[in-house]
């Protein structure tokens, strides 16, 4: 019976994460311009421009997703993606947030980035990763779901816009679930850190939120679908980027090779004792390298009531606090203890 419940758990997760992160979202237009832009329908040539125009600030994610049924083209979140603003001496670094699998940035961040700006900081959000040889392709709006390594190219590009924009020598990178484990494909292998020269490195300090660093198994799901060989269904179906987050893959390997971190650079990993997407949730967490340090929490640490998942993460505003608390570390504020439920939230509280 056990065994049964489990399975049933692992498929709802799985179904969950394929409709909630993205297939209820179409935003075609934007996409058509985009793949004009870049010289094909794939959309992996470069990542799609931020729109301007911004969506309101929300406090759930459903309702992030709903609102994105309504915009066309795509919507930026609230604060987000404002090509003139200037880092202030207080906060130096522009934030950029990287969304998670089939996600994009306005349903990932429609709470975190005006309370990041609000904060007093400059706040970049991307979509990435389009694929064209998925049936998700079919489904416009979905981002996150093409090879990781091409994604990571993408978000080096995007850096370097946003750097050059504000006039930052480095900035702060904060994903959810993909989004942690791009922003490390980023570092590693797109020329985000220089492990020779610390100095030289892109990046200042990593904030990872249910990332996928060590692989998920979605409660045994995703190794049933390597074991049975099902990797290249499950490609063509949901994109390179969910076999190559399956734990063990060879995508992990390459990235995890050597150790988790690059000199240099400070990590702040966040998971949830909740999280039915990345299993073990413990799994998000690293270990620190030499030259790094790394500060893994545990969101339910000090705080029983938060029932957080790997949907709500992002809308959660125990996490929202943690976030800000990493990104100014000698100043932090205070983190919050907030009731907070599974997929809705504390907007359901």
């Amino acid at each position: 019976m056990n065994t049964l419940i489990r399975a049933r758990r692992a498929a709802s997760s799985f179904i969950l994460c394929a409709l909630c992160l993205g297939a209820l979202n179409p935003q075609a237009s934007a996409q058509t311009v985009a793949d004009s832009a870049s010289g094909g329908g794939s959309g992996l040539a470069g990542s799609v421009t931020p729109s301007p125009y911004q969506g309101p600030q929300l406090r759930s994610f459903p309702a992030g997703v709903a609102v994105s049924l309504l915009f066309l083209p795509r919507i930026s979140p609230k604060g987000a993606n404002d090509w003139h603003c200037k880092p202030s001496a207080a906060h130096p670094y522009p934030v950029i947030l990287v969304h998670g699998t089939y996600e994009d940035a306005y349903d990932n961040w429609a709470l975190m980035a005006p309370e990041v700006q609000q904060a007093g900081y400059c706040v970049f959000a991307l979509d990435y990763g389009r694929d064209a040889h998925d049936l998700l392709e079919l489904l416009p709006g979905v981002y996150g779901d093409g090879e990781i390594g091409e994604s990571a190219k993408q978000l080096a590009a995007f850096v370097d816009k946003v750097l050059a924009a504000t006039g930052a020598g480095k900035a702060n990178l904060v994903g959810h679930s993909q989004g942690g484990l791009l922003i490390r494909a980023y570092l590693k292998l797109a020329g985000g850190a220089d492990p020779a020269d610390p100095a030289r490195n892109r990046v200042e300090h990593v904030v990872s939120i249910g990332g996928s660093n060590h692989g998920t198994t979605v409660y045994g799901l995703a190794l049933l679908v390597r074991e049975l060989n099902l990797l290249g269904l499950a490609a063509a179906v949901a994109g390179p980027s969910f076999g190559e987050q399956v734990a063990g893959s060879p995508f992990l390997q390459e990235v995890n090779a050597g150790g988790d971190t690059e000199p240099g650079i400070d990590y702040t990993v966040i998971g949830s004792r909740y999280d039915e997407i990345v299993t073990p949730y413990q799994s998000t967490f690293l270990s620190a390298g030499p030259g790094a340090t790394v500060h893994d929490i545990t969101v339910q640490d000090g705080c029983p009531i938060d029932w957080t998942d790997h949907l709500s993460e992002s809308y959660d505003p125990r996490i929202i606090g943690l976030v800000k608390a990493a990104l100014d570390p000698a100043n932090p504020p205070p983190v919050p203890c907030v009731h907070t439920l599974p997929l809705f939230g504390a907007g359901a509280s």
